[in-house]
């Protein structure tokens, strides 16, 4: 693969307005240059030239802040550039082991790209495709729930103001007849300051509830689509599965299953010292995934047979129930790895 062997990195540090950028010499970590260009096409493609004059082996690490970088990064792999992407964290690690306390945004790039030497595993970034939409999709839908819910308790404590003995059912402000039962009951009071922002709230509620519903069956037709062996995981339902092609973004980005597992956070981390030999729970890693991969678990637990077997025995060999919850995770982690690379056959 191309960068392997290559003799710079270019780290590139991104914001809203520039793009600073520092190639830095792959087998000393020595910084040859740097530059900071306007965070648009001409200065993406002022740094594309700049890279080029400096040396024609070169690879890309950029930090992964994908609303900032996304520009650059599609324009680099348009021009045929290879290019890693480098979470935050580490690049924040490699800049507090400097001698240097300060900050900036050449030293930030610096430390991106020192974080690529040190790092050799790191996400490749790909032109954006079908998932590329369909994350799109499942972060519009999570803000669409997000705003119904504070709707939510802005509305229930309205009522409760309004009338203490009014019960909303268990089912929630979710279901449509619930709304329905309460607009009818708004309607019949007095029309105050009060019950006219009750009425509104619940038209909007209504409205989201909508559009929720709608982004979700077409994730729904996306995942039948593009990636149906999802759905045949149990537990992994529509919008488990179109979270989970979205922060994947292409499963030929990695290797082996073991990077995936990293990826995701649910790879354990050795922690041994001496004779005491342990591993310990991963909190880093992509948490979207990791959440995604945390329901699949917690529901096969519930009422999957081979996945209580499986739990169950590895709280029988002294793992606590983290532990094996984290046990389980990795191999459903395996499993998607699996699936993804050996699409099913359309029937």
């Amino acid at each position: 693969m191309r960068g392997v062997n290559t003799m710079m990195i270019i780290g590139v540090d991104a914001h809203k307005a520039t793009h600073t950028a520092a190639a830095v010499n792959r087998q000393t970590a020595e910084l040859l240059d740097q530059l900071t260009v306007d965070a648009r096409d001409h200065g993406h493609q002022r740094l594309l030239e700049w890279a080029i004059e400096l040396d024609e082996d070169r690879v890309w690490a950029i930090e992964d802040a994908r609303n900032l970088s996304g520009g650059l990064e599609r324009h680099l792999l348009a021009a045929g550039e290879h290019v890693l992407r480098v979470p935050p964290k580490l690049m924040a690690q490699t800049r507090k082991s400097a001698r240097s306390f300060s900050k900036s945004d050449p030293i930030d790039a610096l430390a991106v790209a020192r974080a690529a030497i040190r790092e050799p595993d790191l996400p490749v970034a790909t032109l954006p495709g079908i998932e590329y939409e369909i994350g799109l999709l499942v972060d519009h839908r999570k803000d669409l729930v997000t705003d119904c819910s504070g709707h939510q308790r802005r509305l229930r404590w309205h009522l409760h103001e309004l009338d203490p003995d009014l019960k909303i059912p268990a089912s929630g402000l979710t279901n449509p007849a619930n709304l329905t039962k309460i607009a009818r009951r708004l309607q019949r009071l007095p029309q105050t300051t009060q019950v006219r922002i009750c009425r509104e709230l619940v038209r909007r509620i209504a409205e989201l509830n909508r559009r929720a519903a709608e982004i979700k069956r077409e994730l729904t037709k996306l995942v039948k689509a593009h990636a149906p062996q999802l759905l045949q995981i149990v537990g992994c339902g529509p919008l488990c599965a179109a979270s989970i092609l979205a922060e994947i973004a292409g499963i030929n980005r990695f290797a082996t299953e073991a990077q995936l597992a990293s990826y995701a956070g649910v790879a354990p981390l050795d922690a041994s010292s001496g004779r005491q030999q342990r591993h310990r729970l991963n909190r880093t890693g992509n948490r979207q995934l990791n959440c995604a991969l945390h329901v699949i678990a917690v529901t096969q637990i519930r009422m999957h047979p081979p996945a209580m077997a499986y739990y169950a025995r590895r709280q029988s060999e002294g793992k606590t129930n983290r532990e094996a919850l984290r046990t389980l995770k990795r191999y459903l982690a395996r499993t998607i790895f699996n699936s993804l690379k050996k699409p099913m056959l359309d029937t």
